[in-house]
């Protein structure tokens, strides 16, 4: 009779055991997913309290760019199932065997970042690049200079963007709604082009002081991903580009690339992250309801005409570049001072451009505690911010 009756005592202490050990896990879980998804978990937030201040109503479908976000999980779909057959790994090997030094590869990635997004906006430069980079950078093991360069590279995304209509959303929006010329557009933003080309190269080489290099052995006899696949891809690859310049409807593009991936390889969709799609959808909703708390319409209306230019860089580190260029065109016609605003305004916080909340999200997943991304992110930002908005004064 004893017996039983100490099994179970010693069942039930072990039990009483577990349960706390269950409620740690359950928290370190909650405790990790707000490290590595810090922006999600704030949007999120951020996105409840406003639906609280304005309930929920018809107008709320209209707050969701669906275009934006078919765009980011098609390319990122694609993406992924290139990453799948090793053509990031055949590339890095590629470029390793070719361009010898980090300073050299870091120069590279940034450039690239910069020239790409002019045509292929600077979501789209940073989807592709950003993995790529991140694969090839490891090959050096210096946790540091990776995080300068991603950062550099998003600045460089973010601000080559800016010399054409369709570099970004925003560009394309204002370009629309003033009746901007190519020439004009163009002539208003070289000067600032320029000058951030030639921050982005300095800040290389003033970041990279020592030039690392990796064994060639590292870089020898790359392993060819399956052929076949990989042009099927850049194929589906630039489908997705017929819909960011206007040619395609985003609608076509979501079932073309969905139905061949779902064929060719459906473990792709499990690389996608949803969690950055998820992101976008609450900072549509936490714009779309600013934009309809009056207090705040109100306060724009007052100050934005006593200096355009301050308000959009200023408001875009707040609600971020593409809905302070939409939010601020109803209160003043002054299309030039609003077009360098937000685009110097996509600068700053990480929030300013949602671009910037790309590279993040990538990183994030293989970050370390103490990095200090964040912190440089910033401070690299505002430099880059304040030398612009320098020049916007003198010109």
């Amino acid at each position: 009779m004893n017996e039983p009756s100490m099994n179970e005592q010693t069942m039930n202490e072990q039990s009483m055991n577990r349960e706390p050990i269950k409620h740690q896990t359950m928290k370190q879980r909650f405790l990790n997913f707000i490290k590595t998804d810090t922006i999600l978990f704030i949007s999120g937030i951020l996105a409840a309290i406003s639906c609280c201040i304005i309930p929920p109503d018809r107008e709320y479908a209209d707050y969701v760019n669906y275009r934006v976000l078919a765009i980011l999980f098609c390319l990122m779909l694609v993406v992924s199932a290139l990453v799948r057959i090793g053509t990031f790994d055949y590339l890095t090997q590629r470029v390793l065997g070719r361009i010898h030094g980090e300073r050299n590869i870091s120069l590279f990635l940034v450039l690239l970042s910069f020239f790409l997004s002019m045509i292929l906006t600077n979501d789209v430069a940073l989807v592709t690049l950003v993995p790529f980079a991140l694969i090839l950078l490891k090959a050096f093991g210096d946790r540091r200079r990776t995080i300068y360069t991603l950062i550099l590279m998003t600045v460089a995304a973010n601000l080559g963007s800016m010399l054409t209509p369709i570099g970004n959303p925003q560009n394309l929006y204002l370009f629309t709604e003033y009746g901007f010329s190519m020439k004009r557009f163009t002539l208003l933003m070289l000067p600032y082009s320029i000058l951030s080309l030639v921050l982005l190269v300095l800040g290389v080489f003033l970041l990279n002081r020592t030039d690392h290099t990796v064994d060639r052995a590292a870089a020898s006899e790359p392993v060819k991903p399956n052929l076949i696949k990989m042009f099927l891809y850049i194929g589906l690859f630039m489908v997705c580009l017929l819909t960011v310049v206007g040619t395609l409807h985003y609608l076509i593009m979501l079932g073309i690339v969905a139905a061949a991936i779902l064929f060719l390889d459906r473990g792709a969709f499990r690389k996608v992250d949803y969690g950055l799609l998820l992101t976008f959808v609450f900072f549509f909703l936490l714009i779309g309801n600013l934009g309809r708390i009056d207090v705040i319409r109100n306060t724009l209306t007052e100050i934005v005409e006593q200096n355009v230019t301050l308000t959009a860089v200023l408001s875009s580190q707040i609600i971020s570049n593409v809905p302070a260029a939409m939010l601020l065109s109803a209160f003043t016609a002054q299309g030039d001072a609003l077009l360098v605003g937000v685009n110097l305004g996509g600068l700053g916080t990480l929030i300013a451009s949602m671009a910037s909340l790309i590279t993040y999200k990538f990183y994030a997943k293989d970050r370390k505690k103490g990095d200090g991304y964040l912190l440089k992110f910033t401070l690299i930002n505002l430099l880059f911010l304040v030398a612009l908005y320098l020049l916007h004064l003198i010109l």
